[in-house]
């Protein structure tokens, strides 16, 4: 009898969730060529085909699909098995602050891992502005916290392009004074607001309001542009090529701050929402 290995699985796994073998290898703190060479093992032992590579891209086969179904659930469970039985002792809460604008696509997936991990942990999940997450943070309110800002303060994680964003097709981006939607305590206003009055851009603010679900719906009604992170655009808005026409908005930084809490949950949560960032860093030719 032929037993699967778990470890070649969970790379297996990590491959097809973030698209490709250096991110995965990132992920997972390995090396990419170990994960090639897992990958190359669980296809022979398997005798079949599991991914379609196109440079530093992967997509699966249907094998592949049909194979990624069960990895997650073998994973989880092992997952499940081993934190109930040596992780008992950790009981308690976790308090951790997120800007909405960069809950996706990374802390679902650290949520549902560390609850894996840590079953009778639970984690207290509070969305505010990076001003008012440092104030919690400084207060002892948190005991992790995501910030955006222009910076590095606490551990830097990720830094991304700042991008124009509006209606798909739409053209307010094109009128004078631009206007401008993004919600007054947004951690990026003052850098936008800098950039466009250096360039010499007349703008004018279009809402009144702190409220992202506010300025989300005057941007898709093409009444105003905001700005957001390369890949965390609010799904109805889309990037727009501005050409020469806006200000070029530079890059903010994603950072990770630690509060007062320690021990193996919470230093957990900090190196799993390190690994979910880390694969999304752009991959870096070998």
């Amino acid at each position: 009898m032929r037993n699967l290995d778990l470890t070649t699985l969970r790379s297996f796994a990590a491959v097809a969730e973030t698209g490709g073998v250096t991110r995965a290898a990132r992920m997972l703190n390995l090396t990419q060529s170990a994960v090639s060479m897992q990958l190359k093992r669980l296809e022979e032992m398997l005798g079949l085909h599991l991914l379609e590579r196109s440079g530093r891209t992967v997509a699966l086969t249907p094998a592949g699909e049909q194979l990624l179904h069960y990895a997650r659930r073998m994973v989880a469970l092992n997952d499940e098995i081993y934190a109930r039985l040596t992780a008992e002792g950790f009981e308690g809460e976790l308090v951790l602050g997120v800007p909405e604008d960069i809950l996706y696509p990374v802390v679902p997936k650290v949520l549902q891992r560390f609850h894996a991990a840590y079953p009778r942990m639970r984690v207290q999940l509070v969305t505010a502005r990076t001003f008012d997450l440092l104030e919690k943070l400084t207060a002892g309110e948190l005991d992790l916290a995501l910030t955006t800002e222009e910076g590095s303060s606490g551990e830097t994680l990720l830094e991304a392009p700042l991008l124009w964003h509006g209606a798909p097709g739409g053209t307010a981006w094109k009128q004078r004074p631009l206007p401008f939607a993004l919600s007054l305590r947004c951690a990026f206003r003052p850098a936008v607001l800098r950039r466009l009055d250096a360039a010499g851009i007349p703008w004018t603010q279009v809402i009144d309001t702190d409220s992202d679900h506010s300025s989300h719906a005057t941007v898709a009604a093409d009444l105003g542009v905001v700005a957001f992170l390369e890949g965390h655009g609010a799904p109805q808005l889309a990037p727009i090529d501005v050409g020469d026409a806006l200000p070029d908005l530079g890059t903010f930084k994603i950072n990770l701050h630690r509060g007062q809490a320690r021990g193996a949950p919470a230093d957990g949560l900090a190196e799993m929402v390190r690994q979910g960032f880390s694969a999304l860093r752009p991959a870096r030719a070998a």
